[in-house]
């Protein structure tokens, strides 16, 4: 199983700045890495670390991160998401990530669903020839994340064909789905191709894989069974320090 360390929480106990923490995770083995923003981080330090270890960046977020709901904010999404790809080709990165931005008060489901589809088509259109494709992320509205406009990963998925296009796909974390009672065999069935990248963490806590309730070991043979090849994001907030928890969350998860 490829992983790969999202140092927004990982090494965060152990290093304060991210290239520091690109070190921290080469040094226990990754072979990837990802963020949540660029814009608050030093770029430079970044693809510095990147290249001194030989380590791969899988991904980040497209920023502005503003809701794709509402059409007003889709020329500042594209025009931003055009600096964003500049950076993910400068340090390697092949995968963003998008949110779709909370429920909208006074506007039908049916205009923002079809605010957001436009949006990502748009999207695709920017991301075309890049190398780079852009995942909307479902994200659970029972515990972490209330009012978030997509928390279903079928209609994700739905709306990611609706967009037709290679570029687009969706950002698959096992922690949301099942928080969310999703059942993974049922809602992904025929549509793993759609996934383009998968985040894991465990509940109660989105702590370390291993110690909660979550059997993630089952979907993810199951992900990889059914064609998924790309890398499994370690997103979970460590309990007893990083590098400390490494070999409970391998055995968790393989």
């Amino acid at each position: 199983m490829r992983l790969s360390a999202c140092i927004e929480w990982l090494f965060a106990d152990e290093a304060a700045e991210p290239a520091e923490r690109i070190r921290r995770a080469h040094a226990a083995g990754f072979e990837a890495v990802e963020f949540w923003h660029w814009r608050n981080k030093d770029v430079d330090a970044i693809a510095a670390a990147l290249k001194e270890t030989g380590i791969s960046l899988s991904g980040f977020v497209a920023e502005p991160m503003i809701a794709l709901t509402d059409p007003a904010n889709h020329a500042a999404f594209l025009e931003g998401l055009k600096t964003t790809v500049e950076v993910a080709n400068r340090l390697g990165a092949t995968i963003l990530i998008a949110q779709a931005g909370n429920d909208l008060p006074g506007k039908s489901r049916h205009d923002q669903r079809a605010a957001l589809t436009a949006c990502l088509a748009a999207s695709a259109a920017v991301l075309k020839g890049s190398g780079v494709r852009l995942g909307v992320e479902p994200l659970n509205t029972r515990i972490d994340h209330q009012g978030y406009f997509l928390p279903s990963t079928a209609e994700a998925l739905d709306i990611v064909d609706a967009v037709a296009r290679p570029e687009v796909g969706i950002v698959y974390d096992l922690y949301h789905s099942l928080v969310m009672a999703e059942v993974p065999e049922e809602v992904l069935t025929n549509r793993v191709d759609r996934i383009i990248h998968v985040h894991v963490a465990d509940h109660p806590g989105r702590n370390d894989p291993g110690t909660g309730l979550l059997d993630l070991k089952t979907p993810l043979s199951w992900l990889v069974a059914n064609g998924y090849s790309g890398r499994v994001g370690l997103e979970y907030r460590p309990l007893n320090g990083t590098t400390a928890g490494l070999d409970m969350v391998r055995q968790a998860l393989s």
